[in-house]
């Protein structure tokens, strides 16, 4: 968010700056979906809504579940909440407090660390790197768990890596919490921009969680709607009581005109989105080739949601227009000066070699995007 503002002041000052930060689909909200809000605003659905948000639309929650891996839920799982990071924070405030213990992985997207520390609990931060895939191993897990321990924060598809844990590598760590008493929050925001054949797994389906899983999810990455501001925690009872409770007291109901057209989303089959991933896969294809085909760029080509995060050690520690770039944020720096690519650097997500390249736009912006990159790059090359 802090990249697009400023890309959008360079642009007012009359820059002509190429976006790649942008954690946003580029496709227009669906037509449908869009009618459903217009028809609640024409019908004058704009008054509040239960806390825990519209019946119907839990309801269309448990029934998206239902469909897409044969879980069972009732409305009384479901919290409607203002996107899926208000979500992950009502559930972390709902179950930790100070005392206990997060685990998560990274590179991880930059509001886990922050939404830990505001329940009062302590992050356990795994180091995840490409020859795992960015992903926590048995071992890892088994070696930081402790008595302490109240939550395991898995992401996936993953943001900023784009990696996906399998059936087995979710299995695995399911039997290394099976006699540890903790819950599991997975957040599949990206669940729906998956490729190569890879299949989304839930890991609620497991035996061994049974009762421990908290499933963090929404409409912005999958129906491209981001503004909208819909996600939904489904998770036990016990906890959905308490994450109500927390949301009267803090935004109330999500706004009621977009639960209508959240409705609409969740009705609707995948086929409606199916052209967006299959951009987001030529996209993904386009840039990775071009990524790697720049001397000193490593970089895996990630199975899930719309970002690259490429290795940039290469261009570390270089000299460039009289200045020695030594993090991610003065390469970036550099790149956006020089060339008018905007990139986020990977100190955001706990990384001091990585920069996220997100390929949420058009192919002909990102051709000139790789285009610059390369120059830019090569630049840094000849100074040395």
């Amino acid at each position: 968010m802090a990249v697009t503002a400023l890309v959008e002041s360079l642009r007012r000052q009359g820059r002509d700056v190429i976006d790649l930060g942008a954690g946003e689909p580029d496709f227009p909200t669906p037509e449908s979906i869009r009618e459903a809000g217009i028809k609640a605003i024409r019908d004058g659905f704009t008054k509040y809504t239960p806390a825990a948000g519209l019946y119907e639309l839990r309801e269309a929650v448990c029934a998206k579940y239902h469909r897409d891996c044969n879980l069972e839920f009732q409305p009384q799982n479901v919290l409607i909440t203002c996107g899926a990071k208000h979500a992950i924070a009502n559930a972390i405030l709902a179950v930790c407090e100070e005392g206990d213990e997060v685990i998560f992985s990274s590179p991880f997207w930059t509001s886990y660390l922050e939404q830990v520390k505001f329940s009062g609990a302590s992050p356990v931060v795994i180091p995840t790197d490409e020859a795992t895939g960015f992903k926590i191993t048995p071992e890892q897990l088994l070696s930081v768990l402790s008595s302490r321990t109240k939550l395991l924060l898995l992401n996936s598809p993953a943001n900023p890596t784009g990696s996906v844990y399998s059936e087995d590598e979710l299995r695995s760590l399911a039997g290394v919490l099976q006699s540890h008493d903790c819950y599991v929050l997975y957040d599949e925001i990206y669940e729906k921009i998956i490729y190569d054949g890879c299949r989304h797994f839930n890991p609620a389906t497991l035996p061994e969680l049974e009762g421990r899983v908290l499933l963090v999810n929404g409409l912005s990455k999958a129906y491209s709607m981001t503004g909208w501001r819909i996600g939904f925690l489904t998770a036990p009872e016990d906890v959905i009581k308490q994450t109500i409770k927390i949301q009267s007291h803090t935004t109330s109901n999500p706004c009621s005109i977009s639960q209508k057209a959240g409705i609409e989303a969740l009705n609707l089959d995948d086929s409606v989105i199916a052209d967006m991933v299959n951009s987001f896969d030529q996209r993904r294809r386009f840039t990775h080739e071009a990524l790697t085909g720049i001397p000193g760029v490593a970089c895996d080509l990630p199975a899930g949601a719309f970002y690259l995060f490429p290795s940039m050690s290469g261009y570390l520690g270089r000299r460039t227009k009289g200045k020695i770039l030594t993090t991610p944020l003065e390469l970036c720096s550099y790149l956006l000066d020089d060339a008018g690519i905007a990139l986020v650097p990977g100190e955001a997500f706990d990384s001091l070699h990585n920069v996220r390249i997100s390929y949420a736009t058009s192919l002909g912006t990102l051709r000139e995007a790789a285009r610059r990159l390369s120059a830019s790059l090569l630049k840094i090359h000849d100074w040395n």
